[in-house]
């Protein structure tokens, strides 16, 4: 096996202030924890200005019928499939838009292949399988820069000719990437040294729901802050469905209850048959006419 030299990495370093946590009490435990985790969003908001080009990136993709891979390997593969697999629940969208591909495919999810990062070669037949094209954006998720399935699928994919971004945490990639978008978050030495999924892996999460979060409120799949384009596909969701509705029309909740029935339990359909007192499939026009931006529609 090829050893590799990570000793410069920040993730790689012992963080002075967790030294005797193995002498601590589990109160202290938490805290020193709770205490390194509170710098993470900090660190975040370091790399907004990197985070915003990424999300141009996402939505110029999706608006021009293109789709978007997160890949990685280990903890970073399995944020990706996690944010990506959120998207049709949360804002009813077809589950091309979003992918996820972890190393070592979908058995990794529940078990530790580490030596899948390694593995070059299986980036590529992993990518393959989805008929990468130009326009897509790969998302590549390492926290040390350092894992060879990520950096093969970067390259792999630009020379098809799509978009491509590369999500690190530390200062700079142990293996760099030629990318359209290079998001650098340093979140410095982990509480437990190595444990990237730790303080890494939480702003790996943040970034994600940013990237992703920030893509579908351009694409007009939020109103205000309201979940407008929720599937409603539990009692949970069926009922945050209903008191959009009522928020949105002032009508009670059976009304609204009975509305949502009527639209297929699409919820921004639902408030335009109200607002506009039309028909379901007059809703459907209205909508597609402004793209699904509902305020263009209602106000």
């Amino acid at each position: 096996m090829e050893s590799v030299d990570r000793k410069d990495l920040s993730t790689e370093k012992q963080n002075p202030k967790s030294l005797d946590i193995d002498i601590q009490s589990i109160d202290q435990i938490l805290r020193t924890i709770n205490q390194e985790d509170q710098t993470i969003a900090n660190k975040v908001n370091e790399v907004i200005g990197d985070i915003s080009r990424a999300v141009e990136l996402t939505t110029n993709a999706i608006q021009s019928g293109n789709r978007i891979f997160y890949i990685g390997a280990g903890t970073s593969g399995r944020l990706g499939v996690l944010d990506a697999s959120e998207m049709p629940p949360t804002f009813s969208v077809s589950p091309k838009w979003f992918n996820g591909i972890i190393a070592g495919g979908d058995h990794a999810l529940r078990n530790s292949i580490e030596g899948a990062e390694d593995k070059p070669e299986m980036a590529v037949l992993d990518l393959k399988k989805y008929g990468i094209s130009e326009g897509d954006v790969i998302v590549g998720i390492s926290t040390s820069g350092a894992a060879k399935y990520v950096t093969s699928g970067i390259e792999f994919s630009k020379s098809l000719g799509a978009k491509t971004v590369y999500l690190i945490c530390n200062d700079k990639p142990h293996l760099p990437a030629d990318v359209d978008v290079m998001i650098k978050v340093n979140t410095g030495p982990e509480v437990i040294t190595g444990s990237t999924r730790m303080k890494a892996g939480t702003a790996t999460k943040m970034i994600l729901n940013m990237i992703s979060t920030a893509t579908m409120i351009q694409l007009g799949k939020v109103h205000g802050n309201l979940m407008v384009d929720l599937m409603a596909i539990n009692d949970k969701l069926v009922d945050r469905g209903i008191r959009i509705i009522q928020q949105l029309t002032g009508v009670n909740y059976e009304t609204a209850k009975l509305k949502l029935i009527e639209a297929d339990k699409s919820v921004k359909i639902a408030i335009v048959m109200i607002k506009k007192s039309c028909l379901k499939n007059d809703a459907i026009n209205l909508l597609d006419k402004e793209n699904g931006f509902l305020r263009k529609v209602i106000e």
